[in-house]
């Protein structure tokens, strides 16, 4: 049975860094292009970052460029999500999705299977 399990969220203060992780089973980690959206309260979900099958690719939004990275380790079968100078704009809840074209990311394509989500809050 396919799993995405998301952690590493909590309740930081503004300028400071977390990461998050996403711990992939039950299906071929390496053969899926992967990314993490978010979804603040009230708002709807959206696309952060994506990284292609061997993690030569990336893409963010530009609302993070510059402070957070996404990773892959294929061999723990993982996503990560590093993610530094925190905002108060970027609380939301963290999910990670798993595709199997980079492309279904930055068009908008539904399918593939997502995570529970990790909250992240971020606020004085």
């Amino acid at each position: 049975q396919l799993h995405l399990v998301e952690s590493g969220g909590g309740r930081v203060q503004p300028g400071t860094s977390l990461r998050l992780s996403c711990v992939a089973s039950g299906f071929t980690f390496s053969s899926y292009d992967m990314a993490w959206y978010r979804q603040p309260p009230g708002k709807e979900r959206e696309l952060v970052a994506a990284i292609t099958k061997g993690g030569g690719r990336t893409h963010y939004v530009d609302a993070v460029k510059g402070r957070f990275t996404i990773a892959r380790d294929n061999a723990k079968s993982t996503l990560h999500l590093q993610m530094n100078s925190l905002r108060p704009e970027d609380t939301a809840l963290y999910y990670c999705r798993a595709a199997e074209y980079y492309t279904d990311f930055l068009y908008a394509v539904p399918g593939g299977y997502w995570g529970q989500g990790t909250q992240v809050t971020v606020s004085e």
